[in-house]
């Protein structure tokens, strides 16, 4: 709970004063990349389809080597560990023992992930599509079956790189593993005009992506479901995620990095969708979603100004909602200190940010969104366990 004063119920309990810090309920990424953790910050020239075929693809197809796969996972791992993230959703390679290795190192962190081995069996290099449908669905029963149960922390998550990757067999399988395992699933939605008119010819009778995804049931009906990016979704596929309940992932670095446009969150929003931040590593460079919520203000700016000015630009509130309870949700009662939900918290200095003003709780917490490389992460809890850092 939160006092002003400790009621004597409590009186026999440790307390960790942290003095001047702001103490933020833990903050949940609904999207990232760990294998392309590596290449962060780099290799920002070209738009999506080009950055996929000429940088990323080679790189993922590295984790088939489980010592490459090993050094690269341990830095991924260590440097969420000491993040701002408690809660993440997180996608590995079409490898299953890198993908197993990632959730074994994952899971000593204490943070609560899901991970997914990544299907794909069409449109990609050879070292990065499976050899069938079938084989992957053989592949991806005998990894589900060796993680389901075997991390206190990490969890599995169904994971359809996206409908252009993915045959419609392979969807269909997807839609068996969801049914017999009722795992949640995560992909990619509507993020590239370049890719959606690739779509069209695929699905010439769908109106837009997301269509292509209902009518083989992976768009929220049985589990929960959360899609990546939704930049160029239309009204009808906006009515479409509401009605089922669907989680989107706003990714505003990505999207700039990678030319893709500006999501209509302002749209998303005002139809009833939950929508939290995702990092979108390694098209976005950063962990930090303090920078994440202060880029999603500027972007929905850009937005209202040279869009649609029917859409406001997002508030303060409003990201720190999408980053906490917004995302949280996706993991059940997560991302408040609300009564009855999981005691997942993060204590921050802004010491080291010096002005003449006394500011509000409030203004701190925004000017940390814009000077978030001078807030200091001072402790974690996730579900109520201390997470040891090593910053």
């Amino acid at each position: 709970g939160v006092f002003s004063k400790l009621p004597p119920c409590y009186e026999h309990i440790p307390v960790h004063d942290f003095g001047n810090a702001l103490i933020l309920p833990g903050m949940s990424d609904l999207h990232l990349h760990a294998p392309q953790y590596a290449f962060r910050g780099v290799w920002m020239d070209q738009e999506v389809v080009d950055w996929l075929n000429t940088y990323t693809f080679p790189h993922e197809s590295k984790y088939s080597d489980l010592q490459y796969a090993e050094r690269a996972y341990r830095i991924f791992a260590e440097d969420l560990k000491n993040s701002l993230t408690t809660r993440a959703c997180i996608f590995g390679t079409i490898h299953s023992e890198s993908t197993q290795l990632l959730m074994e190192l994952l899971d000593k962190t204490g943070i609560k992930t899901f991970v997914g081995r990544v299907s794909t069996d069409r449109n990609a290099p050879d070292c990065l599509i499976e050899e069938s449908a079938a084989a992957s669905y053989k592949s991806s029963l005998n990894f589900l079956n060796s993680t389901l149960s075997a991390y206190k922390n990490c969890k599995p998550i169904l994971t359809p790189r996206c409908t252009f990757f993915c045959s419609d067999q392979m969807m269909e399988d997807t839609r068996r593993l969801m049914l017999e395992y009722g795992l949640p699933l995560q992909s990619h939605l509507s993020e590239n005009p370049r890719r959606l008119k690739q779509l069209k010819k695929l699905y010439p009778n769908e109106t837009c992506d997301g269509e292509a995804y209902d009518r083989f049931g992976l768009f929220g009906t049985d589990c929960p479901v959360v899609m990546a990016h939704c930049v160029h979704s239309p009204e009808q596929e906006i009515n479409l995620m509401a009605k089922h309940n669907l989680y989107v992932a706003h990714c505003p670095e990505s999207n700039l990095n990678l030319s893709s446009g500006i999501a209509p969150v302002r749209r998303i929003m005002s139809a009833g969708i939950k929508t939290g931040l995702g990092s979108d590593i390694a098209a976005g460079a950063r962990l930090s979603m303090l920078y994440i919520m202060g880029l999603a203000i500027q972007v929905s700016k850009m937005y209202w100004r040279y869009v649609d000015t029917q859409c406001a630009p997002l508030t303060v509130e409003e990201v720190f909602y999408m980053a906490t309870l917004g995302g949280g949700g996706f993991f059940g009662q997560v991302g408040s200190f609300i009564p009855g939900y999981d005691f997942d918290a993060v204590a921050l200095s802004d010491d080291a940010i010096r002005s003449p003003i006394e500011f509000t709780p409030k203004e701190r917490l925004e000017r940390m969104l814009y000077l978030h490389e001078n807030a200091r992460l001072l402790a974690k809890c996730v579900a109520g366990q201390e997470i040891p850092l090593s910053i």
